[in-house]
C-alpha cells in the first residue's frame, strides 16, 4: 500500500511538473489566473453563503444560531420537498430521454443532403425560439378544459382521459414533459447536428468499402465519434431540466412542485421555510455537480497523462 501511495504521489508530481514546468503553459495559467479568480469569487460566494445559511436558524431578517444538519432533516421530512424531488426526477429522466431520441433522429435526417435542407433546419428551430414562459402560457391555453384544443381532443375525441388536464397533477406533469420535449428537442438536435458535421465522410466511405451496413456504421462510427457532442447535449439538457422552474410555474399556475419552486416559495414568497429553502438550494447545487461528474465519467471524457 505504501508503494502504491508513493507511486501515485510521484505520478501526480509528474503531472504538476509537466503542467507548470513548461514556460508556455505556466505563462498561460498566469494570464488566465485573474479571470479564474473573478469567476470563482462570483460563482462560489453565493454557494458558500447559502450553505452557511442552511446550517443555521437564520431568517430573512436575522442571523440565527448554528443548527447543523437539522434543516436538511426537516427538508426531507417536508412532503412538499419530497413531491418536488419526485416530480423533478421524473421530469428530467423522461424529458431528456425523449429529447435525445427524437433529437438524434432529427439530426440524422437533416444531416443528409436534400433540396430545401436549410429551410428545414431553420423550421426545426422554431419551437426553441419561443421563451419558456411564453410556451408555458400558450400550451396552458390549449390544455384548458373549456376552450383548449388539446383537452378537447383527449377528452371528447379520443377519450383517453376523463378529467380536465389542468385539474390533475399527474396529467399536468405528463403535459409539462410533453411541452418541454416540444420546445427543447430542437436544441438537442442542433447540438447533435454540430457533432455529426465534424465526422469526416471519408470514414463512412471506408466503412462502406469494407462492407459495413447502416447499423454497423451507426454503432461503430457515428456513436463513438459523436461522444463529445452527446456529452454536451445530454449534460446541458439534464442540468437545465433538473432546475426546471418557469415551465412548471407558468403552465400549472403554481400547482406543480419542483425543487426550484420549493426553494422559491420557501425563500422568497412565504419566508417561513427560509432555512429549508437554503438547504434545498445547496442540495440542488451538490446533486447537479454530482450529475455532471457522472456524465463526464460515463462518457469517458477524462484525459490521462498518457493521452497527452
Amino acid at each position: 500500500m505504501a508503494s502504491a501511495s508513493s507511486s501515485g504521489g510521484k505520478k501526480r508530481g509528474g503531472v504538476l511538473r509537466e503542467e507548470f514546468g513548461n514556460p508556455e503553459r505556466r505563462t498561460a495559467y498566469l494570464m488566465i489566473l485573474p479571470t479564474l479568480l473573478i469567476i470563482l469569487a462570483i460563482a462560489l460566494f453565493p454557494v458558500i453563503y447559502a450553505f452557511l445559511l442552511s446550517v443555521t436558524s437564520s431568517t430573512i431578517t436575522s442571523v440565527g444560531s448554528f443548527v447543523g444538519v437539522q434543516n436538511y432533516v426537516d427538508m426531507f421530512q417536508n412532503p412538499a420537498f419530497r413531491e418536488g424531488l419526485w416530480n423533478t426526477v421524473i421530469f428530467t429522466v423522461v424529458a431528456v430521454f425523449f429529447e435525445f431520441i427524437i433529437g438524434l433522429a432529427i439530426a440524422l435526417a437533416i444531416n443528409r443532403a436534400f433540396r430545401g435542407r436549410g429551410l428545414v433546419r431553420a423550421a426545426v428551430l422554431v419551437p426553441w425560439a419561443f421563451p419558456t414562459v411564453i410556451s408555458a402560457v400558450m400550451w396552458r391555453l390549449m390544455f384548458q378544459d373549456q376552450v383548449g384544443v388539446v383537452n378537447w381532443l383527449a377528452n371528447d375525441v379520443l377519450g383517453v382521459i376523463a378529467q380536465p388536464i389542468l385539474s390533475d397533477r399527474t396529467l399536468l406533469l405528463i403535459a409539462a414533459i410533453g411541452v418541454d420535449v416540444w420546445k427543447t428537442t430542437p436544441f438537442m438536435a442542433l447540438l447533435l447536428l454540430a457533432g455529426l458535421l465534424t465526422i469526416p465522410e471519408d470514414v463512412y466511405e471506408a466503412a462502406r468499402v469494407d462492407g459495413a451496413n447502416v447499423f454497423q456504421r451507426f454503432f461503430s462510427i457515428t456513436m463513438p465519434l459523436l461522444k463529445p457532442a452527446l456529452l454536451v447535449a445530454l449534460l446541458f439538457r439534464t442540468l437545465e431540466s433538473y432546475r426546471v422552474f418557469d415551465l412548471f410555474w407558468g403552465m400549472s399556475n403554481r400547482e406543480l412542485e419542483s425543487l426550484s419552486t420549493f426553494v422559491y416559495k420557501g425563500v422568497k414568497i412565504s419566508q417561513l421555510q427560509f432555512a429549508q429553502g437554503n438547504a434545498a438550494a445547496v442540495f440542488i447545487f451538490i446533486t447537479a455537480f454530482l450529475l455532471a461528474l457522472v456524465f463526464i465519467k460515463g462518457f469517458g471524457m477524462q484525459t490521462s497523462t498518457e493521452d497527452r
